[in-house]
């Protein structure tokens, strides 16, 4: 059974103050939603508005993260909610990245020895993600909308864009810089990149993202569908 909860702060992954320079703290009536873009904040402030609970807010505000601040704000990592309901005791919902089944105790060594860019920098080094098994599992225990109404302001943004941020044509244009070393990347990819400007509207969800969906550039890595199917929050 559902519990009913009144407007509690969340801890959730990749949260952070935006929308105010100003010193004087802003207060609200009902309810208020913080993050790191003001996009973001806008889902859930929408989802409050809708009648939803504040799981239901911060769950829709993490999926508008994962395309409005792809740095950080992602479903393909992992992290913790953690939220007070109205009555009873703090509940905590752990959101773990696990290995996938292929992954070896010597996966990350180069003869015989600890390789860290193959740990960090690698196809290797991709986990199977946990947020969305997490953030569905805290939506169970404490939402009240339907599931469909929480993602669909994520997918909206993919499709149809969004005005660029100054962090994100930043982030965006660093990230090319790095991903040179990437092989098979399309150049055409990182020029693309390069260029974007605070601002403009960016389509993450366009031609070229269908194309890789299915076979992404470079070495072939060990996660595969079944690991996903299997994971549990």
């Amino acid at each position: 059974m559902k519990r009913r909860l009144a407007w509690v702060a969340l801890i959730v992954t990749s949260a952070a103050a935006t929308g105010s320079t100003s010193s004087e703290p802003l207060r609200a009536t009902h309810g208020m939603v913080v993050s790191q873009e003001a996009i973001a904040s806008k889902v859930g402030v929408d989802v409050l508005k809708a009648g939803g609970s504040a799981v239901d807010a911060a769950v829709a505000t993490a999926f508008a993260l994962a395309v409005v601040h792809p740095t950080a704000g992602n479903i393909g990592g992992g992290g913790f909610i953690v939220y007070r309901p109205a009555s009873g005791d703090p509940v905590a919902v752990r959101l773990p990245r696990d290995g996938p089944r292929a992954a070896t105790p010597t996966m990350f060594l180069t003869d015989g020895k600890y390789d860290e860019a193959r740990h960090h920098d690698s196809h290797l080094s991709v986990g199977v993600p946990g947020t969305v098994a997490g953030l569905h599992l805290a939506w169970k225990e404490g939402g009240k909308l339907p599931w469909e109404r929480l993602v669909e302001p994520a997918v909206a943004l993919a499709r149809d864009g969004f005005p660029l941020s100054e962090s994100l044509a930043a982030s965006l244009a660093q990230g090319a810089a790095v991903d040179e070393e990437v092989p098979g990347l399309p150049r055409a990819v990182l020029e693309e990149r390069r260029a974007l400007r605070a601002g403009e509207a960016l389509h993450p969800a366009g031609p070229r993202a269908d194309a890789g969906a299915d076979r992404g550039p470079g070495p072939r890595g060990l996660l595969r569908r079944r690991d996903g199917a299997a994971h549990r929050a």
